[in-house]
């Protein structure tokens, strides 16, 4: 059984979506993916043969899983069951194995179970598909808009080959759109039909790489567009733009997750992109400036620390201007914390200078703190030799060498000034007290 083919129809396909009609059924029909699917690559030699083995499909919405799945599901000699992990639950994943060992009991013959949105399965109906992918008893196709190192368990990854798809282009999309207005059987070439070209140029553009809204767009175009004279139907640049009207912007928890990390690597070298990020992420993709802030407050330590100690200021007072004015008002302080944070001096010292306490850390299995700097504030400390310690202020240039470390790693030095903005100052008195 494919459940892929529920509802199919011969003809034109009346009363399914032109996107659906014109779904790929075979490797040459599929758009995009060349890198896993082009002549000669794994993928499409397991596919061909019909020998895939469990596998995992991560890629952004409309890149083309469930239809390389589909294409899967006509290739295969065995049963092809489709669950969406949205709805399925532990019950039907055993339904699933059971059918698929008699079937293979009985006739020798495989199952491949498709879990759509693989992400959204818990990790106890995760587990309940081991046992069956481990003996083989059915092969596995998750398809995931998700990080699946962040939603999928180890053990079923480590039991699946990962191919990553790539987002789409308007390319892409006028492909498809040519092929459907080509096509007698399945598209809209049973039509009397003309798109311009600029017509279909703006439907790929506002899809965003999304071929199956391009299609619904322009098959939405042709039938509310009123015939000509001749009874032909023209589809404009205005009939376009009315048929679809704004990108759609991908905003997925891993999207958001990726968004972030390139602002904060932005931050170490590029003013431009760190202020794209930014604004594109709440602009377009509705996060909340608070997490950009937060990441930039972090950052001011993490990558500038002393090199430029106003870095910290300034990203804590755009976040004060951000709770006491709110948005939009707060984001030409935002903006400016963002550059002062990326045109000043960079330096991860402090960074290194917690690891390597964390280091001693690891070593030590206690640190006693010296007599000298033990507490004297009560009578008797001197009698239990808390005494000897040295007051800076009272020596030239405020300063007197002496332990300030436990015995044990009394020379180790963890935070080491670069040579960086205004650590460059700090090194060289550093350098003067270690008498380099």
């Amino acid at each position: 059984m494919d459940l892929f083919s529920l509802g199919e129809d011969n003809g034109n396909g009346s009363g399914r979506l032109l996107a659906d009609r014109m779904r790929p059924v075979n490797l040459d029909e599929y758009i995009g993916q060349e890198h896993i699917v082009g002549r000669g690559k794994l993928l499409r030699r397991a596919i061909e043969a019909d020998q895939v083995s469990s596998i995992l499909l991560y890629g952004p919405p409309g890149c083309g899983k469930t239809t390389l799945a589909h294409i899967i599901s006509h290739h295969t000699q065995g049963e092809f069951v489709r669950l969406n992990a949205v709805e399925a639950s532990v019950k039907d994943v055993r339904e699933v194995i059971e059918r698929a060992q008699s079937n293979k009991a009985l006739y020798g013959s495989k199952t491949i179970l498709f879990l759509d949105e693989v992400h959204r399965f818990n990790s106890s109906r995760q587990d309940a598909l081991l046992p069956a992918v481990e003996k083989g008893t059915i092969t596995f196709i998750g398809a995931t808009t998700e990080n699946p190192f962040h939603y999928v368990n180890g053990a079923l990854m480590s039991r699946s080959t990962l191919f990553q798809l790539e987002s789409l282009t308007s390319e892409h999309s006028l492909i498809a759109m040519k092929r459907a207005l080509a096509d007698e059987q399945r598209g809209l070439g049973f039509m009397d039909l003309k798109a311009d070209e600029d017509a279909l140029q703006h439907i790929a553009t506002m899809a965003n790489g999304d071929i199956r809204r391009a299609l619904n767009a322009l098959e939405l175009a042709a039938m509310t567009t009123a015939p000509e004279s001749d009874g032909s139907v023209h589809i404009t640049l205005e009939v376009a733009e009315e048929s679809i009207r704004r990108p759609i912007v991908k905003a997925d928890e891993s999207t958001q997750y990726d968004v972030l990390s390139a602002f904060h690597k932005s931050i170490r070298g590029s003013s431009d992109a760190a202020l794209f990020w930014f604004l594109y992420a709440v602009e377009k993709l509705g996060m909340d400036p608070m997490t950009f802030i937060r990441r930039l407050i972090a950052a001011s330590s993490e990558d500038i620390g002393l090199a430029n100690p106003q870095a910290m200021v300034q990203a804590v007072s755009a976040l004060d201007a951000y709770r006491n004015n709110g948005w939009p008002e707060a984001k030409l302080n935002i903006a400016q914390a963002i550059l002062f944070a990326v045109e000043s001096p960079k330096s991860n010292g402090v960074v290194m200078a917690i690891a390597n306490v964390m280091d001693s850390l690891e070593d030590l299995k206690s640190a006693e703190v010296p007599l000298h700097l033990r507490d004297t504030h009560y009578k008797g400390a001197a009698q239990l030799g808390h005494e000897g310690y040295q007051y800076p202020h009272n020596f030239p240039g405020h300063y007197v060498k002496q332990d300030y470390l436990p015995k044990a790693i009394s020379r180790r030095v963890f935070y080491q000034a670069t040579e960086q903005g205004n650590e460059a100052k700090i090194r060289h008195n550093q350098q003067l007290r270690r008498g380099q």
